[in-house]
């Protein structure tokens, strides 16, 4: 059965007032810079809950909205968190990683330590819904999780940025101790950690050029 509908509409903007604000939209983007030096200061919970808030109005296959996430600022579970991250990245960087892999990071100056887990006053741990319990415990399917939830990590990455904080998208390999540490059921694997907060006073990045408009697009 069609689900039901309400009426839709948006306001009409004229070109110029469409380019302005694309344009505006852009500049903004284009400041946001990946951070790996955080400030300890506290960013108010209410920032995080909008940020959660509008990735929830991302599309989602089927409109199953295959997430959930996990906002974390006590500091006795972010240290538990890191000391299970950086064994798992220490394997990585130490045994597992192709050494075109370590080349390809070097310039980003990264290794197995991630200060950034315990400094950002917030993580956000990004769950993947991989299927769905109905009330009597049958399971639902989803659809195109991995999509959705990207797509889903966009809009909140984006929403934070034009928020105020700076970010870090993390994935340590393998993960599963993220759902044991969140307490979450098994139908969800954990797709991305987010760090949050305000850049370190002494903080640096990369002087790095981004792929031009020609570089990444074709208008055919």
């Amino acid at each position: 059965m069609p689900a039901p509908t309400v009426p839709y509409s948006q306001p009409r903007l004229t070109h110029q007032e469409m380019i302005q604000r694309a344009e505006a939209e852009y500049a903004a983007a284009d400041t946001r810079r990946t951070v790996r030096m955080f400030s300890t200061d506290p960013v108010p919970q209410e920032v995080i809950e909008y940020g959660i808030k509008s990735a929830g109005t991302a599309p989602s296959g089927a409109h199953h909205q295959p997430w959930h996430f996990c906002a974390i600022s006590d500091p006795d579970l972010k240290q538990k968190l890191r000391e299970a991250a950086e064994v798992e990245e220490k394997d990585f960087y130490e045994r597992r990683a192709p050494d075109e892999w370590k080349a390809a990071l070097e310039p980003l100056g990264t290794d197995f330590v991630k200060e950034h887990l315990t400094d950002a006053p917030w993580l956000i741990i990004v769950f993947r819904e991989d299927y769905s319990l109905n009330a009597d415990g049958s399971r639902r399917k989803n659809y195109y999780m991995t999509e959705s939830v990207g797509i889903a990590v966009g809009f909140l990455i984006q929403a934070l940025h034009r928020s105020g904080v700076a970010m870090l998208t993390h994935t340590p390999a393998p993960m599963t101790f993220l759902r044991e540490l969140c307490g979450r059921p098994k139908n969800e694997k954990p797709f991305l950690i987010l760090a949050v907060g305000y850049p370190a006073d002494e903080c640096e990045v990369p002087d790095l050029a981004r792929k031009s408009l020609e570089q990444i697009a074709d208008f055919l």
